[in-house]
């Protein structure tokens, strides 16, 4: 079976996208070491830094920051020095890149796909090969995702609760590419071409609350990182017990007979995969 890059969802799921690209050689963003000193000598930029996420921050629990300029006023912009040279300091090297029309916004992200007044899914690009699950999780929208993040705007507890799972993650294993050993998460491949089982309203809310106790699981570390908690040698008794529940119940989903292991669903996958992909081109054509 060959899983071809697909530009749209297979199944009716929410859209995954990239998440935000600077392109601005790293003058819109500010590090951790440099937000107060900013903050202090131009007060005024205070509400427009942003907490800035990419795969690396996320995973690690690491701090960074961002200038985040969408619609503010030029007057406002004008008004603030520091924010000026950075703004011209982006100018300068979108103007020698390979796309210098990004000059012409130099105020702004080079691909913004930021959702407005929503929680979203995020879902880290490329992950340590020797975890069992890919960290992925909630944030809220004042949170800017980075482009080494996937994103996923309208998703609920349920499609957390199914991506976070075991049957998933046979799936991702099995088509994502790599990057070195490690696993390169890609929304053409892995998750616009998973096969999602069909669920009634009460089945869903059931896969959801599994989905709520992992969450639940992993907040009784807070200042645990996700790479802390997803360690093989020290993922906590309770998150093992939360997935390992997770797992069964999405199993279930598939089909009543117990999988005995990753091969064997992975052959009902590619299966499902070949019936759905059918059954669109049957209606396409």
């Amino acid at each position: 079976v060959f899983i071809d890059r697909m530009q749209e969802a297979i199944c009716e799921v929410p859209k995954m996208c990239f998440g935000n690209m600077p392109a601005d050689g790293g003058a819109l963003i500010i590090e951790e070491n440099e937000r107060d000193e900013f903050i202090n000598a131009e007060p005024k930029a205070k509400k427009y830094i942003r907490k800035f996420l990419g795969a690396e921050e996320f995973i690690n629990n690491k701090k960074r920051y961002c200038l985040w300029l969408v619609g503010t006023n030029p007057s406002e912009l004008r008004s603030m020095p520091l924010v000026m040279e950075r703004i011209e300091k982006c100018k300068r090297i979108r103007e020698c890149s390979s796309r210098p029309h990004l000059a012409n916004i130099p105020s702004l992200f080079s691909q913004i796909n930021q959702p407005e007044g929503m929680p979203y899914l995020l879902v880290p690009r490329v992950s340590s090969e020797k975890r069992y699950y890919v960290p992925i999780g909630f944030l809220d929208n004042s949170t800017i995702a980075g482009d080494s993040t996937l994103i996923v705007p309208n998703a609920s507890l349920y499609h957390f609760a199914i991506l976070t799972s075991q049957m998933h993650m046979a799936w991702m294993r099995a088509v994502a590419g790599r990057l070195e050993l490690r696993y390169r998460y890609s929304k053409d491949v892995v998750y616009n071409n998973f096969p999602w089982p069909k669920v009634s309203l009460e089945e869903k809310e059931a896969i959801a609350q599994k989905g709520q106790a992992v969450l639940d699981a992993r907040a009784k570390y807070p200042s645990s990182s996700l790479a802390d908690l997803y360690d093989p040698l020290t993922m906590p008794a309770c998150l093992v017990k939360a997935h390992s529940a997770l797992n069964i119940a999405v199993d279930r989903l598939y089909r009543k007979e117990n999988f005995i292991n990753d091969i064997e669903r992975l052959s009902h996958l590619f299966a499902m995969y070949k019936k759905i992909v059918k059954e669109v081109e049957t209606v396409h054509n």
